[in-house]
């Protein structure tokens, strides 16, 4: 009777997780990497913006294209202190004279 019990709430487990987009799928890897792998997976099923930060890493990683050049460049121009005008010169001094 236990049985029948644990494979129908197994059966309702999965079909909940398909209703969410989470699939089931066998991975051959180096044992090693088990807690890895599980990890990643785990990051990528919360499909957060960690999420999709790992996603195109791993994306990046696999595909062997080089990475994306200028992402700095663009970091800064999204800063929310583009166009506050601010005075960044600095006073030339010469400085101190010192004994040696």
């Amino acid at each position: 009777m236990t049985d029948a019990a644990q494979k129908r709430a197994l059966r309702n487990y999965r079909l909940r997780q398909a209703e969410r987009g989470i699939a089931r799928f066998e991975v051959q890897a180096l044992n090693v990497d088990r807690e890895l792998i599980r990890a990643l997976a785990r990051r990528l099923a919360d499909d957060g913006p960690e999420a999709m930060q790992a996603r195109t890493m791993v994306q990046q990683i696999v595909s062997g294209d080089p990475p994306h050049q200028g992402g700095i460049l663009q970091a800064l121009r999204r800063s929310p202190l583009v166009g506050a005008n601010l005075d960044l010169d600095r006073a030339r001094e010469e400085g101190r004279r010192v004994d040696l």
